[in-house]
């Protein structure tokens, strides 16, 4: 491995202070922060607590920024040298680092404060690395690589000229966090709730969830984004759970007032910083003022993407099967980003969906009433129907109308497709019945109270067809659901 690349040390001027920093010091929040004893006493912790990096030294010929906004180059390291031989055992985190990056990301403050984009660079993106010359001297010429092969052979400085040079965005600033501070940071902020349709169990990492909804500790959370071999996505699939979990981490630290709490924004940034290394141009002072423009940010206007790629990967000699990108996509999501729009034009307006195993299309639902209300399985049907469930269109009356409770009955070949559309009826009860066929039997009950709407666990296309979705569809939904109107008695009525 080549010694990291020689930058000279800084006559340079400093990096541009960005737009944001300047505007907040004078507002609001940030000038109560700055003047107050828990403002100063934050602001010097925080600063003694960066590990600071030549991100930017020697750089030329870089992409103009033009739209305004500030935007960071985001890297995950494999360090952990600080980490215990008890979580090291527990989290398979056993052997040397690497000195790679498991995760590259651009995110990009909008200049109104009103958006925050991340888009996810795979780390076997297929890269040409910029010529450069290391701490011995030597020069080395362009050559192709995948993308984390620019930290381990240059560290910061050289990852940055690569992100730069193959998207044409400009980075302001750049950040790197390791598996220590990760995991602090999300036992601080009490643990991450994260939500998936299936099981997932990967054996490299040690991650085993079932179905279900779950609450990560700082350990499991890094197991969680850090999996490439729960099913056949590898690293595509492990950017789309990353996306969950940071959907999910801007809606704790907003909704639970942590940035506006100076002393739990003191903890939350203590514990991320304490093994953090930044360039030298980010101030603590700017990074206070970047939490406090977040504050407004929530999952609704949160964006998440992944640089468009095509299938199969292509083999490159000496580093294996390398990710190519669909340029002209890339090319129209980087122009979003330097441009400093939205990367989702339209905003979803219907419930947030919950998220299921198998495709609704695919599950066949016939419907019945087992109720004294006239037109409930119609209601049903249609509702089912209306969140993508192919039902008969032939809902009917059960044998009895005194049925207590909703029950599923289905063919236990079809068990996965069971368990989909059991997440669209809460409370219904499974019922395995041999060889009844691909058609599943929905009897409503007493009990029924409506249909929750459903969406198939996956990619996402977005309606601009770059991927994009907003942090309100990748997070965990909330419990809604389509109502049945009620009688004066409490009955379900038409």
């Amino acid at each position: 491995m080549s010694a990291p690349v020689r930058s000279p040390r800084p006559s340079r001027p400093r990096p541009r202070r960005p737009r944001w920093g300047l505007r907040l010091a004078t507002g609001g929040a940030c000038l109560v922060l700055a003047v107050s004893g828990i403002g100063h006493l934050l602001v010097r912790e925080l600063e003694s607590g960066i590990h600071r990096v030549d991100a930017f030294g020697g750089l030329d010929n870089r992409p103009k920024d033009t739209g305004g906004g500030v935007t960071f180059l985001v890297v995950g390291t494999d360090g952990r040298e600080k980490i215990t031989p008890r979580e090291k055992a527990l989290y398979r985190l056993g052997g040397a680092p690497c000195n790679c990056t498991d995760t590259i990301m651009l995110m990009h403050l909008s200049a109104d404060h009103h958006r925050v984009s991340a888009v996810s660079l795979p780390r076997d993106s297929y890269a040409e690395i910029p010529a450069y010359t290391d701490a011995t001297g030597k020069r080395h010429p362009p050559h192709p690589r995948k993308l984390n092969a620019a930290y381990a052979e240059g560290g910061p400085n050289l990852t940055v000229r690569t992100v730069e040079q193959l998207t044409g965005v400009h980075v302001d600033h750049y950040l790197e966090v390791d598996f220590t501070s990760f995991m602090k940071t999300v036992d601080v902020i009490g643990g991450v709730k994260i939500c998936t349709a299936r099981p997932l169990k990967d054996d490299h990492t040690g991650l085993d969830l079932p179905a279900g909804t779950h609450v990560l500790n700082g350990g499991q959370a890094l197991q969680y984004v850090r999996s490439r071999h729960v099913d056949g996505t590898s690293d595509l699939g492990r950017i789309q759970r990353q996306q969950r979990f940071l959907a999910s981490v801007v809606h704790q630290t907003t909704a639970g007032g942590i940035l506006l709490n100076p002393v739990r924004f003191n903890r939350v940034a203590g514990a991320l910083l304490g093994s953090v290394r930044a360039d030298h141009g980010l101030d603590a002072a700017d990074l206070v003022a970047l939490g406090r423009a977040m504050n407004g940010i929530t999952p609704a206007s949160s964006e998440f993407a992944s640089v468009p790629v095509v299938l199969p990967g292509v083999p490159l000699k000496g580093s294996g099967s390398t990710l190519r990108w669909d340029h002209a996509r890339a090319e129209r999501l980087f122009t979003a980003l330097r441009e400093d729009r939205p990367l989702v034009t339209h905003r979803p307006k219907r419930p947030r969906a919950t998220p299921v195993e198998v495709d609704p299309g695919r599950i066949r639902v016939h419907v019945l009433n087992g109720t004294d209300t006239a037109g409930l399985a119609r209601r049903a049907d249609r509702a089912l129907h209306a969140t993508g469930f192919a039902t008969t269109g032939s809902p009917a009356d059960a044998a009895t109308p005194d049925v207590p409770h909703t029950v599923i009955a289905y063919d236990p070949v079809w068990d996965r497709s069971a368990r989909s559309l059991a997440a669209a009826l809460p409370g219904a009860r499974l019922k395995p019945v041999a060889g009844q066929g691909e058609v599943m039997q929905l009897t409503l009950g007493a009990d029924f109270t409506g249909v929750r709407p459903v969406r198939l666990e996956g990619p996402h296309t977005g309606e601009n067809g770059l991927g994009a979705v907003t942090g309100e569809e990748v997070a965990c939904p909330e419990e809604t659901q389509t109502p049945v109107p009620r009688d004066a008695t409490g009955r379900a009525a038409l």
